[in-house]
């Protein structure tokens, strides 16, 4: 049955509008989201069937496109505004990283480091340069490696932290394996950055490893800084 031939009150729409999105199944946000479904099936039929294929939200936003050439009913158009809709809401936590304290905002800095790391098949390794307020100045990829190891040069990084007249930097890699503890290569380089920069006065604030969908681990928050 068509989602138009249900009770109004039953349709994800008007749900809601009337309580709000948070009230609503995954299948039905996404079947607002696709707008119509397929012979057969409804948009929260095609729902149901995403969410059963890939499994999780990261997984089916950063899906390829030829993953859901099985599935009839996304095309082109629909993998594209899914694509969009990831930038969007990537776009919005940088904002909200934008000129605030980062020091004092640790969830959005991990909401934003999972959702630009954690999907990575390779590893890569991320700074946010700080100033004295500890307000992002910009972030930079500085490297980026294979699925076992990357490789960090403090010199290459204290360049660039006095390029970007930081005062201070969070530095953030994933682990593609899932694993989101620390190696012990991942604390010697932290000490390594950490000497390194302090010879130039930049503190390092944090340092986050993002895997899977675990929460980031934070190195300060572990006593390793």
């Amino acid at each position: 049955m068509a989602i138009a031939d249900w009770p109004e009150q039953e349709r994800p729409r008007e749900r809601l509008l009337r309580h709000g999105a948070a009230a609503l199944s995954d299948a039905e946000l996404l079947a607002i989201f696709l707008r119509v479904g397929i012979r057969g099936k409804s948009a929260v039929d095609l729902g149901r069937q995403l969410f059963a294929h890939f499994g999780s939200w990261q997984r089916l936003f950063h899906a390829e496109p030829i993953e859901f050439a099985a599935i009839p009913g996304m095309g082109n158009a629909k993998v594209a505004q899914l694509q969009a809709v990831l930038e969007l809401a990537r776009r919005t936590l940088d904002e909200q990283l934008d000129r605030r304290d980062l020091f004092g905002a640790p969830g959005a800095v991990r909401d934003w480091l999972r959702l630009t790391l954690a999907h990575l098949p390779h590893e890569a390794f991320l700074a946010l340069w700080l100033d004295a307020q500890n307000r992002l100045i910009r972030h930079d990829e500085l490297f980026r490696g294979t699925l076992t190891q990357t490789s960090v040069y403090p010199r290459e990084v204290v360049k660039q932290a006095l390029s970007r007249n930081a005062a201070a930097v969070i530095f953030a890699h994933n682990h593609p394996s899932g694993a989101a503890e620390p190696s012990r290569a991942d604390e010697a380089l932290t000490v390594s950055l950490r000497q390194a920069l302090a010879l130039v006065d930049v503190k390092v604030l944090d340092h986050f490893i993002v895997a899977g969908n675990a929460p980031p681990m934070s190195f300060a928050e572990r006593g390793l800084l």
